[in-house]
C-alpha cells in the first residue's frame, strides 16, 4: 500500500501534550516543586475573582485549581464552603465558572487550569457539552471529589477523551489494593490529601506525609501533589523537598474573607492581599534546599 493510500490515523486526543504535563516537565527541569493555587471562582465575586486569577501566575502560582461553586461541598471545610456560598450568592454558575477561564485564556496560554469541585453541577450541565465548552474555554484538567474509580465512565473516561487531565485524590487509607484503583485512568498529576476529613482543618506531620509520598511515587510515574494543611512559606517549603508540588486552598480564601466587610464586600486591595500571600508561598518553595529533591 502507498504512501498516500495509508488510512489515516485517528487523532486521539488523550495522547496529545497538555498544558499540566508541560509544567511538570517544566519543574523538573528545574529540579524544584511546583505551587498549585486555590481559589473559588466567584469569590468574593467575579471582579475580585477575575483580578485574583489574572495575577496568579505573576505572584508565583505555577498551577491553578479553580473550585467550582457548589450549594453542598460535603469535602471541604468551613472556609472553602463559606467562598463557595460567597461566589452563588454573587451571581456565580457553571457557564461564568467558564467565562472566567476563557478570558483568564486571552491573556495567559500557558498556566494549566484545573476545576475542582462536585459531579452534580456538571451532570446537570450536560456531561459531552460541559466537556466541549471547558476545553474551548482553555480548561487542562477536573478534579471531581465525589466521583470514585468505579464510576469512570461517567466522567473520567469521557474527559480523557475530550483532552482534559482527571486528576485523581489518594489519601492515607488509600492501601495497595485500592491504589491501583485509584490511578486507572489517573492523568496529570496524583493529589495526594494529606489528612483525613475535610480541609483547612488540621495538618500531618512532615515525616508521615513524605513517607506516603514514597509509596505513591513506587506505584505511579505521574507528579505527586501534595494538599490539605499548607498555610505558610515554611510548611509549602517543606512539602516541596520531596513533592512534586504543594497545593494551598483555605488559606487563601480566609486571606479573601479578611477582607470583607460587615456587609460582605470586599475591600479595594482584597486581591492584592490574596496574591501576596502566594508570592510568600512561592518564595518558600523556591528556597527549598537544592539538592534535597530526588530527581
Amino acid at each position: 500500500m502507498s504512501a498516500r493510500s495509508a488510512p489515516a490515523v485517528a487523532d486521539d486526543p488523550a495522547s496529545r501534550p497538555t498544558r499540566i504535563g508541560r509544567r511538570f516537565a517544566s519543574l523538573a527541569a528545574e529540579r524544584r516543586a511546583g505551587l498549585i493555587a486555590f481559589i473559588t471562582a466567584g469569590d468574593p465575586d467575579i471582579a475580585v475573582s477575575s483580578q485574583i486569577l489574572a495575577g496568579l501566575p505573576g505572584a508565583g502560582a505555577d498551577l491553578i485549581e479553580l473550585g467550582m461553586p457548589f450549594t453542598d461541598p460535603m469535602a471541604d471545610g468551613p472556609a472553602i464552603q463559606a467562598s463557595s456560598l460567597r461566589a452563588l450568592r454573587a451571581g456565580m454558575r457553571l457557564t461564568k465558572v467558564l467565562d472566567i477561564v476563557a478570558a483568564f485564556r486571552r491573556q495567559d496560554d500557558a498556566t494549566p487550569i484545573v476545576l475542582m469541585g462536585y459531579y452534580n453541577p456538571i451532570y446537570s450541565y450536560g456531561v459531552e457539552r460541559f466537556l466541549s465548552d471547558a476545553r474551548g474555554a482553555g480548561v487542562d484538567g477536573l478534579i471531581i471529589v465525589d466521583l470514585p474509580p468505579e464510576e469512570d465512565e461517567e466522567l473520567c473516561i469521557p474527559a480523557r477523551r475530550a483532552g482534559l487531565d482527571f486528576i485523581r485524590l489518594a489519601t492515607p487509607t488509600t492501601d495497595a489494593v485500592r491504589l491501583p484503583k485509584v490511578l486507572n485512568h489517573a492523568s496529570g498529576f496524583l493529589y495526594y490529601v494529606s489528612i483525613t476529613g475535610i480541609t483547612g482543618t488540621r495538618s500531618a506531620s512532615t515525616d508521615a506525609v513524605e513517607a506516603a509520598v514514597d509509596r505513591l511515587k513506587q506505584a505511579t510515574k505521574l507528579p505527586v501533589a501534595v494538599g490539605f494543611g499548607i498555610r505558610n512559606p515554611e510548611q509549602a517549603a517543606a512539602i516541596a523537598r520531596f513533592a512534586d508540588a504543594a497545593v494551598v486552598g483555605s488559606a487563601l480564601v480566609d486571606r479573601v474573607a479578611q477582607k470583607l466587610d460587615a456587609h460582605g464586600q470586599p475591600a479595594a486591595d482584597t486581591a492584592e492581599h490574596v496574591l501576596e500571600l502566594v508570592r510568600n508561598l512561592a518564595g518558600g518553595i523556591r528556597s527549598a534546599r537544592p539538592g534535597s529533591r530526588r530527581p
